[in-house]
């Protein structure tokens, strides 16, 4: 087998790979912008890649789609070796659609110019109308596409990525330039219509809630490497480090300690899998119940603070030990600062053990997030 340059390249993957980067690198000078990162989608999944400002989210697109050239490792789309150490595939001959930030349509042509840009110099009407379709379009052929509102030229730069029918989509935040009254009905559409086209789906996304709504598989980078990958459920509610607990939404921090799969905190005794030893317990808000009593394991607490969001109120609790943590419950009952209250564990946590010079529950994790950027 030979790659694009002629030269002779490693085994294809099995066809059921939809993606997948093993060891990827790409420096620019001194900066490593992706540093051995690795990733596996099967074909037909929707992914995120989540990460915050610079981790390497955009570059690392950019490797896939063949817009840049990696240093090192090796990309697999569709089950075919497209970069390896012996073969780079041009970016045209990847069959790989994508769809830019600012959709990047062209302003002269119609809808149907649009979508058949990427079928040759004679398009296939069929085809276009088909893409169309599938994009909730059908009849739009001649219109202008200055005309559309932005939702529907997302539509367009959509229907023409997946008209070639790709072995892979990429999509960089492709609902950053929406209006929020557009923004959650076009994500839902959207992913709609990649599961429907039955097509390998990666989005970059710095939109946590997006993320974690819409994708099959979240993957979250952190300094060019993938920290963690996992269904929505396994990387928010399993998370493998503090960072990406912290990275992921509110957590809490208690100090415990673990002796044959059991953990002992203040809010009581939890399953600590292999952790022995001094340990941290990883517990998200929405896991704190609290109530005006509660099971045996239930440690007395004082309300101290509460804000209303009206579907639910975040409720601040001092512990008998001093420390301060929060539960996040529906707006109903309402508490207030002077409460007393029975607090305890009813949901997910994670037991980790205790971090390098950590002070575990009377130290807030903090992380910084996205704003864009790679």
């Amino acid at each position: 087998m030979t790659n694009g340059n002629g030269n002779a390249g490693s085994a294809d993957a099995p066809p059921c790979v939809g993606l997948r980067l093993r060891g990827l690198r790409k420096a620019f000078g001194a900066v490593r912008a992706v540093d051995g990162a690795d990733l596996e989608l099967h074909a037909g999944g929707t992914c995120a890649l989540l990460g915050p400002s610079g981790c390497g989210k955009t570059t690392t697109l950019r490797l896939i789609a063949g817009l840049e050239r990696p240093d090192a490792g090796e990309i697999v789309v569709g089950g075919r070796v497209v970069s390896s150490a012996d073969r780079f595939v041009p970016a045209e001959q990847r069959r790989i659609g994508m769809v830019f930030q600012d959709y990047a349509l062209f302003p002269h042509m119609d809808v149907a110019g649009n979508v058949g840009y990427g079928l040759g110099r004679k398009p296939d009407g069929g085809r276009i109308r088909e893409a169309l379709e599938l994009v909730g379009l059908a009849g739009s052929e001649k219109r202008p596409v200055h005309e559309l509102s932005g939702g529907q030229q997302q539509r367009v730069a959509l229907a023409r990525a997946l008209a070639p029918t790709p072995d892979l989509v990429l999509l960089d935040e492709p609902f950053s330039n929406l209006d929020a009254s557009l923004r959650d009905r076009l994500r839902q559409e959207v992913s709609q219509i990649l599961r429907t086209a039955g097509v390998t789906a990666l989005f970059v996304t710095h939109d946590q809630e997006e993320a974690m709504s819409i994708a099959e598989t979240v993957a979250v980078m952190r300094d060019g490497r993938v920290e963690q990958a996992g269904t929505p459920e396994e990387v928010y509610l399993r998370p493998a480090s503090r960072w990406m607990a912290a990275f992921l939404g509110d957590i809490e921090v208690l100090p415990g300690d673990a002796h044959g799969g059991r953990a002992r905190c203040e809010l009581g005794t939890l399953p600590a899998g292999e952790v022995d030893g001094a340990c941290d317990v990883l517990v998200r808000p929405e896991s704190v119940a609290i109530g005006m009593s509660g099971p045996a394991s239930a440690a007395s607490a004082e309300v101290v603070t509460r804000r209303f969001f009206g579907h639910d109120q975040l409720v601040g609790l001092r512990l008998a030990s001093g420390q301060v943590i929060c539960s996040r419950r529906l707006g109903f009952p309402a508490w207030h600062p002077g409460d007393h209250v029975q607090a305890w564990i009813e949901g997910p946590v994670e037991v980790l053990p205790r971090a390098n010079g950590s002070r575990s529950g009377q130290e807030h994790l903090a992380v910084g997030h996205d704003d864009g950027g790679a």
